[in-house]
């Protein structure tokens, strides 16, 4: 009779997640360097994968939010990742090339050394339900062109999707290529505890420090995104019409759930009545009505109830709320109005807390030395903002204050670059994906040395007799 131990690792053994990471490790170790058309088909299979079914996938994500906007999907979902996926196409034969690097010539005539990216095996990506495509599909592109097999787990909160994906994905890739699972409760637990050449995590940073620890028990490498308070400097010379559109546009996008998000605001004190102003008239043009199909939904009944607990702890302790849309909480369709949060102090929940939401903390300075002051007080964030026509005041924002990234007269942009890396620092993440950067990440660079048919390593070996007593001091004298 089987122990309860031995059922468990059995059950676990028989289960999808290990049958799909058997069978594409075996993959892997019969086909360890897939050629580049392999790829290349690889990554026109995965276009062809949204493009045939983006309306399906579009109101698969809409039945998970509640309503999630059309527009939004559509940009953030298909438009960035097209990009992504074509920009990884026209460049994939470039990366793949290995790269010559330097030998010392004196120490090693006739040698060579290259650097040859291989793939890493076997990845595991673990989705958010933010923006499911976005966050599964440039990843899995960058993995499948760095020539490895993929594994995707998708969120809890994304199950129409996910289920819609396990259904498609099979006609466009054999499983020992690329798999997706349904978070059926205990999944991610195992998920992060499979012993994967690389894992991707997306998410919390609570959540990301559980699956580093259960991947360093298999000594896995991880790259986390994640989020934090991601701050706006408005430089009170800059216009301020310019700088309230776009972090307004930012806020209400998805409801303002974007761990890249601008969470709280620098404005000048002279300035704040007239931001307040200036923030309430963009709303009543552009967002007035919640209960439009074009603002999104906030995801769950829970997330609704924490924004309006660190509003009522806001309020509580002494803050000023204003509500932009002048509309109550749609309970219902989870549909939660835009507010400015002011006169906050450091005892309330949204100075400590991601609001990941459509909240915005405003704080007020006088000099800028306030607010590096304040910035690097706390944990490193995923976006800095800076609004400014001042280079030298900009430069100085972003030498003094570290952050994953940085748009400058602009929010989130910077995520979208395609030729550019995306990645946090510190409590925000570690790791690049996006661009060639993400295709190293997702590539073992591999350096090779090629030793020279003929080299005087045999002159090397001892017993070190006085010949090569002086030969060393001669290096020695060389290289000093």
């Amino acid at each position: 009779m089987n122990s309860p131990v031995h059922e468990l690792q059995d059950s676990i053994a028989k289960s999808p997640l290990q049958t799909s990471y058997n069978l594409q490790r075996q993959s892997y170790l019969d086909s360890p360097e897939p050629p580049f058309q392999q790829r290349k088909d690889n990554l026109t299979n995965l276009k062809s994968l949204l493009s045939e079914n983006k309306d399906a996938i579009i109101e698969a994500i809409n039945q998970d939010y509640g309503n999630r906007s059309w527009h939004e999907s559509v940009f953030a979902e298909f438009i960035a990742v097209f990009d992504s996926i074509d920009f990884i196409a026209k460049n994939l034969k470039k990366w793949m090339k290995p790269q010559k690097r330097h030998v010392d010539f004196k120490m090693f005539p006739g040698s060579t050394n290259m650097l040859t990216p291989q793939p890493l095996g076997v990845v595991g990506i673990i989705v958010p339900w933010n923006f499911p495509i976005n966050l599964s599909f440039i990843p899995i592109a960058t993995a499948l062109a760095a020539g490895n097999r993929a594994i995707v787990k998708m969120s809890e909160n994304s199950i129409n999707l996910s289920k819609l994906l396990t259904q498609i994905s099979p006609k466009y890739f054999p499983a020992e290529t690329l798999t997706f699972l349904i978070e059926t409760g205990g999944v991610g637990v195992e998920f992060s505890s499979t012993p994967f050449d690389l894992i991707l995590f997306t998410g919390s940073v609570s959540t990301g420090k559980a699956v580093m620890a259960s991947a360093a028990k298999n000594l896995t490498p991880v790259i986390l995104e994640l989020g934090g308070k991601s701050p706006a400097i408005i430089d009170p010379q800059y216009p301020l019409d310019k700088a309230v559109e776009r972090i307004m546009y930012a806020k209400q996008m998805n409801a303002g759930q974007i761990c890249l998000n601008v969470d709280y605001v620098f404005v000048h004190k002279d300035q704040v009545g007239e931001f307040t102003q200036k923030a309430k008239a963009w709303v009543k043009q552009h967002v007035p009505d919640i209960n439009s199909k074009d603002y999104t939904s906030v995801i769950d009944d829970r997330s609704v109830s924490r924004l309006e607990a660190t509003l009522q702890d806001a309020t509580d302790n002494g803050a000023t709320l204003v509500n932009l849309n002048d509309q109550e909480i749609n309970h219902q369709d989870k549909k939660f109005p835009l507010h400015l949060v002011l006169d906050s102090t450091a005892n309330m929940h949204i100075r400590q807390d991601e609001t990941f939401g459509p909240v915005l903390l405003v704080m007020t300075y006088e000099d800028p030395q306030e607010i590096m002051d304040y910035v690097n007080a706390h944990n490193r964030p995923l976006g800095l903002y800076v609004f400014s026509e001042n280079k030298a005041l900009t430069k100085r924002y972003i030498s003094h204050i570290m952050s994953g990234g940085v748009s400058v007269n602009e929010t989130l942009l910077h995520a979208f670059q395609d030729d550019m890396p995306f990645g946090g620092v510190g409590h925000s993440g570690m790791g690049h994906y996006h661009g060639q950067e993400g295709f190293n990440s997702f590539s073992k660079m591999r350096p090779v040395f090629y030793q020279a048919k003929y080299n005087a390593m045999g002159l090397l070996l001892p017993p070190y007799n006085d010949s090569l007593t002086k030969a060393y001091n001669f290096l020695l004298k060389l290289k000093s």
